[in-house]
Formats: C-alpha cells, sequence, structure tokens
C-alpha cells in the first residue's frame, strides 16, 4: 500500500521517482548502448546484401567471354537474327526456299446431329488416339478432340443452312505446332477400323479439304557453290553457327545476308556498370567512415563504420582487387582507376579504344579483376565464414548480452523500487505514531492543574 506524504506532507511518489531515475543510469546507457549495436548491425547486414550481389555480378564478369555483346542484323525483313551466349562474329548469306506450316483440315459442312459417334486421329508417326464426343453435335465433338491433347486443336465453323434452313457447320483441325512432324488425319471410325481400312478419311469426303499441309521451313547456306547446304526446322528457327539463331517469316529467293558483329558500344556499357557496382559500394564505406565535426557546442558525429577494422580492411581489399596489376599491366592502361582522394573511376573512351586494340587481352585482364572481386568479396560475405558475416554475429551475440544485463536490471530496479517504497511507508506510519504521541503528552499536559498563586 503507498502513503503519500499523508503525514510527512512529502511527495513520496515523486521523491522515489526521482530515486529510481538515478539508480536506472546503468540500464539507460545499456539501452542506449543496445540501440547503438542495433544500428551498426542493420547497416553491416545491408552493406553484406551489397557484397553477395557485387559477388554474383563478379562471378559472371569473371567468365571469358562476359564482355561478349554483338549486333545481329539481316539484310530482309523475312529474316530476324538473334546473337546469344557462345556467339562469335559471323556473316553468311541464306536463301530461305519454304517457311514452317501448321498442318490444317476443314471437314465438310454438315448438320447438327451429324458428329457423333467414334473418330481416331493418326499422327504422321502412327500413333492413334480415339475420340469420342459425349453429343452428336459439332461442338460436342470439338471439345472432345481438344480434350484428347492429341496434338490438333479443333474450332467450329458456321457454314451456312442447308436446303431447309437448317444450321450447317464445318470443324477446321489445326496441328498445335507447325512442321511436317505434326502432319495428321482423322478419321470416321475406330482405331481397328482404320488398321482394317474400313475407316473413312474426313478430308476425303466431298466439301472437305486440306487446308495446308504440314512441312518444315527449309533454307540454304553458301547457295550455288560446291558447299550448298540445306537445313530444316520444324520452326522457322535455325542455328547457322553457335549461339547464333535465325528465324525466317517469308519466302526469299534472293540470297539474305546475315550478319553477327561485335558491339563495341555495349562491351563498354557492360564493363562500366560493372566497375561503377564497385565504385558505390567503396563510396558507401567512405560515407559511412567519415566523422562529422560539429559546431562549437556541438559534438562531433562519428559514421556507423567508424573504428570498424572489418569494414577498413574489406575496404582494403576490394581497392586492391581492383587497382593491381594484371601480368604486370596496370589496370589503369584499360580506363580502370584510383583519383588521389581514392576514389574509382572507369573511363569509356579508353576502355573502347583497349577493347578494339587488343580485344583479347582486354577481356582477359577485365575477367581477372572481376574474379580477384569476387574472391573478395566471397571472402567477407560468405553466410558460413566470411569476415563480415563473422562480425554481424559478433554484434548480435554482444546484443543479447546486453539485452540479458538490461532484464537483470529490470529485476533489481524493481526490488529497489519496492523498497524504497516500503521504507517511505514505514516513515509515514511512525511519524503517525510520534504525532499522536506528541499529541496525548500536549493533552495531558493541559489537564495538569496549575500551581498556586503566592500570596504577597
Amino acid at each position: 500500500m503507498k502513503i503519500d506524504g499523508l503525514v510527512s506532507g512529502l511527495n513520496t511518489a515523486e521523491v522515489i521517482d526521482a530515486l529510481m531515475n538515478v539508480h536506472a543510469i546503468p540500464k539507460t546507457l545499456l539501452t542506449a548502448k543496445i540501440t547503438d549495436r542495433n544500428s551498426i548491425i542493420s547497416n553491416l547486414q545491408s552493406l553484406n546484401t551489397s557484397l553477395q550481389e557485387l559477388f554474383e555480378k563478379a562471378k559472371a564478369a569473371a567468365g571469358a567471354s562476359s564482355l561478349a555483346a554483338y549486333t545481329a542484323t539481316a539484310s530482309a525483313e523475312g529474316v530476324t537474327v538473334a546473337a546469344g551466349a557462345g556467339a562469335r562474329a559471323f556473316s553468311t548469306s541464306i536463301v530461305v526456299d519454304a517457311v514452317a506450316s501448321a498442318h490444317t483440315v476443314v471437314t465438310a459442312a454438315a448438320g447438327a446431329d451429324a458428329w457423333g459417334g467414334t473418330f481416331t486421329l493418326v499422327a504422321s508417326d502412327g500413333t492413334k488416339t480415339e475420340v469420342s464426343a459425349t453429343g452428336t453435335g459439332p461442338h460436342d465433338l470439338a471439345k472432345a478432340i481438344n480434350a484428347a491433347k492429341a496434338g490438333v486443336v479443333a474450332t467450329v465453323v458456321p457454314a451456312g443452312t442447308d436446303a431447309g434452313g437448317d444450321p450447317l457447320s464445318r470443324i477446321q483441325l489445326t496441328a498445335d505446332r507447325t512442321g511436317a512432324a505434326a502432319s495428321f488425319r482423322m478419321y470416321r471410325g475406330t482405331a481397328d477400323e482404320v488398321a482394317g481400312g474400313t475407316a473413312t478419311d474426313v478430308a476425303a469426303d466431298a466439301g472437305a479439304a486440306v487446308i495446308a499441309q504440314g512441312a518444315d521451313a527449309r533454307i540454304r547456306l553458301f547457295a550455288g557453290t560446291a558447299a550448298e547446304q540445306t537445313l530444316t526446322s520444324a520452326t522457322n528457327t535455325f542455328t547457322p553457327a553457335e549461339g547464333i539463331d535465325v528465324t525466317v517469316s517469308a519466302v526469299s529467293s534472293d540470297p539474305v545476308t546475315v550478319t553477327v558483329a561485335l558491339d563495341a558500344k555495349a562491351q563498354t556499357t557492360s564493363a562500366e556498370a560493372f566497375v561503377k557496382e564497385i565504385a558505390a559500394l567503396l563510396t558507401r564505406i567512405d560515407n559511412g567512415s567519415k566523422a562529422t565535426i560539429g559546431d562549437a557546442g556541438e559534438k562531433t558525429r562519428l559514421g556507423v563504420f567508424s573504428g570498424d577494422s572489418t569494414v577498413r580492411s574489406l575496404r582494403i581489399a576490394l581497392s586492391n582487387a581492383v587497382q593491381a596489376p594484371v601480368d604486370g599491366w596496370s589496370p589503369s592502361t584499360i580506363g580502370i582507376s584510383f583519383d588521389r582522394n581514392g576514389v574509382l573511376s572507369f573511363d569509356a573512351e579508353k576502355f573502347e579504344k583497349a577493347l578494339a586494340d587488343d580485344p583479347e587481352g582486354t577481356q582477359a585482364m577485365f575477367s581477372q579483376i572481376a574474379a580477384r572481386v569476387q574472391e573478395t568479396t566471397n571472402q567477407y560475405s560468405d553466410k558460413y565464414e566470411g569476415l563480415l558475416t563473422q562480425r554481424i554475429t559478433g554484434q548480435q551475440d554482444e546484443v543479447k548480452s546486453l539485452q540479458t544485463q538490461v532484464e537483470r536490471w529490470d529485476l533489481r530496479l524493481e526490488q529497489r523500487r519496492a523498497t524504497l517504497e516500503r521504507t517511505y511507508a514505514q516513515l509515514e506510519v511512525r511519524l503517525s505514531a510520534l504525532q499522536s504521541q506528541s499529541a496525548w503528552l500536549t493533552s495531558q499536559l493541559a489537564s495538569l492543574p496549575s500551581p498556586p498563586s503566592s500570596s504577597s
């Protein structure tokens, strides 16, 4: 029970709070330290994430053809060219003799009840698929054909009316992919009847037709020479050389020139993006390590990485990975250099010239620099043994220890408050008892008879 100065007149609640604030100073310092450590952990984790991203980019950049970039062109609109991984400079002429087509059949027109029974789809390889509609209408049969997933798509097409005015329909059957291998036939009858020769081909009915015969695309390389070579494709796409895809969409009797050439501008842009990624990370470390000197009367603020030896060594290691010579040659020869303030820069013009003068040597130097960056970033950001990862783990362990200390202080302070409240409560009770005793004595003294007065 709290007795707040009922007898003493003191504001004991405020007195106790003031005393508790003094006793809680160690806990307040611990809490502030936890906040500071959590801020450091958050920044270190963010830096570690950026390092892991740089590791992946460095891993890709370290490849022997990481800078490979090409422009791919064709001299006719009916031909498109794409250069992918493994492409090299290439130029040739092709003649497009045919483009791939999807096999398409349209049935004869028939009434609403003429589509029942069993039909059999026969693929070009002889595979037979029986189809039986649940009803006798054209939509019932089309639905059954599509559900069979036999490589044929069925669509109902209106076909006018018969002499009596009743609606007629056709079913258009189209292979779901182009090429001769996707060709098919549809018979009215079972698979056994097809095998026995008693089933009828729907394309042979009066009024039915094969709209398009499934066929492969054909091109000729080196046309008109002793080395003339014919290539076929079911998809209209050819690979005349490693990493180069040519897609045709129209026949061309005249030769079409296909060209794949190195794109120096794209190569330079790729290298510049990688170097700028490293530069941004180094700048981030530098900014986080700066101390901001305050004006008169203000405190100097330290950066979040100030005094952190792990981050400092990371900065040095990354810088060395970029600027160390490669086979005796400085990276500055291809436009990668540090200025006197330690800022990493990239000279695009110098790099592009180096590519033009020695493409293989420039690629080799760039790849080796990237490989060193990859090794460094892995050394610090590996999720198990990375130096920065271990630094973060150490900080987290310290925070856990500080939180344990804060919990202990909470118990101490709770006990201390209880002690103070009990002490002040007892003080009030004691003062009350003393006041009561004082009042009793005063009343006793007042009741004593007055002494007789002396006669003159």
